[in-house]
């Protein structure tokens, strides 16, 4: 079986939403296409720009996050099922009223579809983490729901994830045993490298491997010991990195104020996903973390999954821990009833 756990819708509502927020990142729409609408009247040919100021901008084509066409490219590359979540950029990012709504039309949205597809689609809720209560209802609504776990992105609004006001969801995540999946989203320091294109390039990785380094040396894994954690695209940066944040922890005694063990044994509590173009990096992943912590993910609507399904299936390992990529840890992680 293979299960995406890295896979992205972007609905309308929160589109709506989006559009009310009063300061970066915002959206617009760019163009309509007349007529082939389908049946809730959306039409097929919309395209908008989100924008973060004049630091990144990301088109966004609506026809390619609707459901028909997510389960045509499941299809066509072989995927089962799909663990949906929105990407970038966050209910997170927005004003705190718009927060709130944001993350429930998003999980309404992925709802609907785990309704009607019950067994094509999984869901990764969004929550509006500067909005701790409002996070932990939203976390007990949606496990009522089904949904399986949580994202949180590389920073809220700005602020790091390790900013102990978080730890109330950190803690309620763990009680709940739902995974907390990470995402990029742009850099606060994007003005640094917003020529040519270098935050999508590796602006986003980079800024999710501080993010993670920050649940490691902010204490965060450490507190929530039971937590578990997913992160994206083959670790970043911080599988290649690891020896010499190791050596300033363990060999220069630095950064060590909120943990009590070497920054590697919190690393192999950590999944990363498969989402990279490159076999050496997918492989470099694999002997970093082992077959028993690296889960299948596409990126979709974003990349080809094709292209992810052929890079595990060339993989020289055996045929069981392939099994165990596309979709054996999965299951055990995210507790789904397949």
């Amino acid at each position: 079986m293979r299960i995406d756990c890295q896979s992205h819708i972007f609905p309308r509502a929160y589109i709506d939403i989006l559009a009310q927020n009063p300061y970066s990142p915002q959206i617009e729409r760019r163009s309509a296409a007349q007529g082939n609408s389908d049946r809730s009247g959306v039409q097929h040919g919309n395209k908008f720009l989100i924008t973060y100021g004049d630091v990144q901008q990301f088109q966004l084509q609506e026809e390619r996050y609707l459901p028909t066409r997510k389960l045509q490219d499941m299809d066509r590359a072989g995927i089962d099922m799909a663990l949906i979540s929105t990407n970038i950029p966050g209910p997170c990012m927005l004003a705190p009223d718009l927060a709130i709504k944001g993350a429930q039309v998003i999980n309404d949205a992925i709802a609907e579809m785990m309704q009607q597809h019950p067994d094509r689609f999984a869901g990764l809720a969004s929550l509006p983490w500067q909005a701790v209560d409002a996070s932990i209802d939203e976390m007990e609504r949606v496990q009522n729901l089904g949904f399986c776990g949580v994202m949180l992105y590389s920073h809220i609004g700005g602020r790091s994830v390790d900013d102990p006001i978080f730890d109330p969801i950190y803690k309620h995540a763990q009680a709940m045993e739902l995974p907390i999946v990470l995402h990029p989203t742009v850099p606060t320091w994007g003005e640094a490298i917003k020529d040519h294109s270098m935050i999508p390039m590796m602006g986003l990785q980079v800024d999710t491997s501080f993010a993670l380094l920050r649940l490691i040396l902010g204490g965060v894994l450490e507190r929530y010991s039971r937590l578990k954690v997913v992160m994206p695209h083959v670790g970043g940066v911080l599988p290649y990195m690891m020896g010499r944040i190791e050596h300033q922890t363990e060999v220069m005694g630095r950064g060590r104020e909120h943990i009590k063990q070497p920054p590697s044994a919190y690393m192999r509590r950590i999944y990363l996903d498969t989402v990279s173009p490159s076999p050496q990096a997918l492989r470099y992943a694999y002997e970093f973390s082992g077959p028993e912590h690296l889960v299948f993910g596409t990126d979709h609507p974003w990349v080809d999954p094709q292209l992810f399904v052929t890079l595990v299936e060339e993989m020289d390992i055996s045929d069981s821990e392939k099994t165990q990529i596309f979709g054996g840890n999965a299951v055990e992680l995210f507790g789904l009833r397949i």
